[in-house]
């Protein structure tokens, strides 16, 4: 099926029921820019490679994006121009969730930064053409003042929380990984419900600056915040 990019826009859970049973191809001016197909791991949009160079391929824009996601009730993130349907998360998942957020807004209490959990756009620039929408499961912002009159967060976060799930799996570990470590974050912690693991990052200067991984150890600590520490037991269930 061969669909214009307006009309899905307008109806694109419609689309999303369709693109189960067939690919909708979204059209723009009469040309093939993406597609919406299904997929066992992941639940995204994949574009379509567009021929205008060598293995160039046509991106979402970031205008394209907010037009997107404002004409639908469906939670969505932009990466590198590639669109992702954000599934609803398991148990396991929004527990660990819960319990880092409250551990966070416990120990920020007070002090400048606060911590603030999904769903809430985060908006980092990896270059002027490149604007990436994420929603991070837990962030912590020492920035307030980058919210705009909108409600908008326009700032970068000092520190990232994603809970792994099978279907955000590779996405949580490579390209959220590379994009946080391009756009300024501080520190990025992925958190594996199934392994029981915690993995820090620090970036300096869009490098690794540290790592370390939390696994079979009584707690898990902040390599930028000096004793935020939370125990893996209150984080983790079987």
């Amino acid at each position: 099926m061969k669909v214009s990019s307006t009309e899905v826009q307008n109806n694109f859970g419609k689309y999303l029921k369709i693109a189960a049973e067939e690919d909708v191809v979204i059209t723009r001016n009469g040309k093939n820019i993406a597609r919406i197909v299904t997929c066992d791991r992941d639940s995204y949009v994949n574009e379509e490679a567009l021929e205008y160079g060598a293995g160039a391929k046509t991106a979402m824009s970031y205008e394209e994006f907010i037009a997107l996601s404002e004409s639908s009730e469906l939670r969505y993130e932009l990466i590198d121009g590639e669109v992702y349907l954000l599934a609803s998360p398991n148990f396991k998942h929004q527990f660990a969730i819960n319990e880092l957020h409250g551990t966070f807004y416990n120990w920020f209490k007070g002090k400048k930064c606060q911590a603030f959990t999904a769903p809430f756009d985060v908006t980092l620039h990896k270059s002027k053409e490149n604007i990436n929408v994420v929603q991070p499961d837990v962030i912590v912002m020492c920035d307030i003042d980058k919210v705009d009159d909108k409600g908008k967060y326009k700032g970068v976060p000092t520190l990232v929380v994603e809970v792994l799930s099978p279907s955000t799996r590779n996405k949580d570990m490579i390209r959220k990984l590379e994009l946080y470590r391009m756009t300024g974050v501080s520190e990025y912690w992925m958190v594996d419900v199934e392994k029981k693991a915690i993995h820090v990052y620090q970036f300096e200067q869009q490098n690794i600056a540290d790592y370390q991984i939390f696994i079979n150890v009584d707690t898990a600590e902040s390599s930028v915040f000096e004793g935020l520490i939370v125990k893996l037991k209150d984080i983790f269930i079987d």
